[in-house]
């Protein structure tokens, strides 16, 4: 066998890459003393890059396909060699494969929470929490900015760092969008994009995109979250006075039913709460009243309303209706409306109003 056999049964011809770690975002192809033989095979698979680094120097890059390593192939390592015509022997390169696919369900989320200035609260405190996307788009510039030498770079290795930019850039995209608090809930996927549109100008010197941001969550602290449950509650219920009374009955209703405090205490609890609810109900107290009640204010006089040729007038009153019937222009079939009522009907179908149809009696007899 002679030397040049001996170097062909001894070099690798064949380079490739196969991951199943689904973490791994670089990794150097390994040989001894970093000896790849001129005219080796290089197989680049979809969703792969490969880059060749030659003397500590970045040289040529390459896509999918199937690549001999000679000088056609490698222009710019030909360049920096100053191969002017084909060589047999090996050289000493270093060959990276690049992760290009897409890495999915990455966590991201604010440690501490963020304040923002809400135009209805004022500043709150916020906390949030989502997933995103990355991938790498520019297999050189990575390189370059991120791995180094790096044999093997995971996702781990660069997540952190994609972390802190997209929670520093979270609370600048929440001022920015001017949404208020209480409706954020419904914009998430607005403020994602947005927040993903401001990080991508600084992700991109790393050679890498976030093609989705998610937003998953936005929660306040837990004393704002109650003070707004409260509020909520008394907007429902209306009156103040009726909304004392039920968390009144509340508190009576778990103190009864508690059954380690104390049957007698949560007794005279409920007993005690039950008075007071007796004496500031809307039936008033059992004893007789210390002071005068205010008369309750007079009701409101119903307003009507006439539909005749297809247009409607009014609001009238029961005293100018009266007058209109006197003289002819309302009818006993003029349709009318007033609040309450499920439809137009006629005047004479309506008990307050058909009296103002009575006939008059006749003139008295002559004596």
């Amino acid at each position: 066998m002679g030397i040049l056999d001996f170097l062909t049964d001894e070099f690798i011809d064949v380079i490739h890459w196969t991951d199943d770690t689904r973490d791994t975002l670089v990794w150097r192809f390994e040989r001894e003393d970093h000896e790849i033989k001129y005219g080796a095979k290089l197989t680049v698979r979809e969703g792969q890059a490969a880059v060749l680094v030659h003397e500590g120097q970045m040289a040529d890059v390459f896509s999918p396909g199937l690549y001999m390593l000679e000088t056609n192939n490698m222009p710019i390592m030909t360049t920096l060699q100053h191969w002017d015509h084909g060589f047999e022997s090996p050289f000493k390169s270093e060959i990276y494969f690049i992760n290009t696919t897409r890495f999915q369900n990455l966590k991201w989320g604010t440690k501490n929470p963020v304040i923002i200035r809400d135009p209805e609260y004022g500043p709150l405190r916020i906390r949030a929490y989502g997933t995103y996307e990355m991938k790498v788009t520019d297999p050189a510039l990575f390189m370059t900015e991120i791995v180094g030498t790096d044999g093997e770079f995971t996702m781990d290795e660069i997540s952190y760092a994609i972390r802190n930019i997209i929670v520093s850039r979270f609370s600048a995209a929440i001022a920015a969008s001017a949404i208020p608090l209480l409706d954020m809930a419904a914009n998430t996927a607005d403020l994602g994009k947005l927040l993903a549109t401001r990080i991508a100008p600084e992700i991109a010197e790393f050679g890498l995109e976030l093609p989705n941001l998610y937003i998953e969550n936005i929660s306040m602290p837990p004393a704002v979250e109650a003070a707004l449950d409260k509020r909520t509650s008394m907007g429902l219920a209306g009156d103040l006075g009726r909304f004392t009374q039920y968390s009144a009955a509340e508190a009576m209703t778990a103190a009864a039913s508690n059954p380690n405090g104390g049957g007698g205490m949560g007794a005279g609890l409920g007993m005690g709460m039950g008075m007071a609810m007796a004496n500031a109900g809307p039936w008033g107290p059992r004893a007789a009243p210390t002071a005068p009640q205010m008369p309750p204010p007079p009701p409101v006089e119903r307003v009507w309303h006439i539909a005749e040729n297809g247009e409607t007038t009014g609001p009238f009153s029961k005293a100018n209706l009266g007058r209109m019937a006197g003289d002819g222009t309302l009818k006993r079939d003029t349709l009318v409306w007033a609040v309450g009522l499920d439809g137009w009907k006629a005047a004479s179908e309506i008990a307050e109003l058909a009296q103002l149809f009575t006939i008059a009696p006749p003139p008295p007899p002559i004596g």
